[in-house]
Parts: C-alpha cells; sequence; structure tokens
C-alpha cells in the first residue's frame, strides 16, 4: 500500500518507503532507491525527507558525497523549523564543512535547535558562548 500511495506522490508513503529501502524493512536494502523515494518527497517540502537527504549526502550514504548539496537540503528542511536540520546546520557552520567557517552563523542555527529542546544543541551553545 506504500508503494501504491508513494507512486501516486504521497510524500508521507514516499518518506516510509525510502526509510524501509534504507533500513532493508520488508524490502532489500538499497541506499540508492531510499534516496529516490526520500528526493520525492524532499522534493514537496517534507522536511523528514530533507534533513536524510541532507545526511545522505554529507556521508555518500546512496549518493556522491556533496557537502554544498548538504547544506541545501539541511537548511531546506531548517527555514521550515526542523531541530535536526537546525543543529546539522550549526556543525556544518561550526566545522567549516561545505561552507566558509563561521561561529556566529553555527551559533545562530544552534540556538534555534536549543530553543526547541535539542540537547546536543543546548550543549554545543554553551561551548560556543564561551569562546
Amino acid at each position: 500500500w506504500f508503494r501504491l500511495a508513494a507512486e501516486q506522490g504521497d510524500a508521507d508513503a514516499q518518506v516510509v518507503l525510502g526509510a524501509n529501502y534504507g533500513t532493508g524493512r520488508g524490502v532489500d536494502r538499497d541506499d540508492e532507491e531510499a534516496v529516490r523515494w526520500f528526493r520525492l518527497a524532499a522534493e514537496q517540502g517534507d522536511a523528514d525527507a530533507q534533513v536524510v537527504l541532507g545526511a545522505n549526502y554529507g556521508t555518500g550514504r546512496g549518493v556522491d558525497r556533496d557537502d554544498e548539496e548538504a547544506v541545501r537540503w539541511f537548511r531546506l528542511a531548517a527555514e521550515q523549523g526542523d531541530a535536526r536540520a537546525q543543529f546539522s546546520l550549526g556543525e556544518i557552520y561550526r566545522t567549516g564543512r561545505g561552507v566558509d567557517r563561521d561561529y556566529g552563523e553555527a551559533l545562530r542555527w544552534y540556538r534555534l535547535a536549543a530553543e526547541q529542546g535539542h540537547a546536543d544543541a543546548q550543549q554545543q551553545v554553551d561551548r560556543l558562548q564561551g569562546r
């Protein structure tokens, strides 16, 4: 049923199908197929799928590693208020991976995530404010 709904453009079903291919749940694990389904949902604005794509591009899972593409997908989700994506952007700006290192920008993204209760972001806010 998920496949039918996903093929008809249902973003939630596309995310589920992507997750199933990513973990091998009910299907043979196939990272490239997982990315295909996540991309379809992400292009519809699904923040969960955008976070997964950001992570996949950051690690090269199912796609060629591309830090700039990771930033793009994380930013789309972060701008929707996704704390995981905001934290990831904080990490990216803190380390300078795919962007110029910018502690102020890192702190901005960490704060947004921290305000939503993201514990790792809260710790990073404390660390960066002590600089």
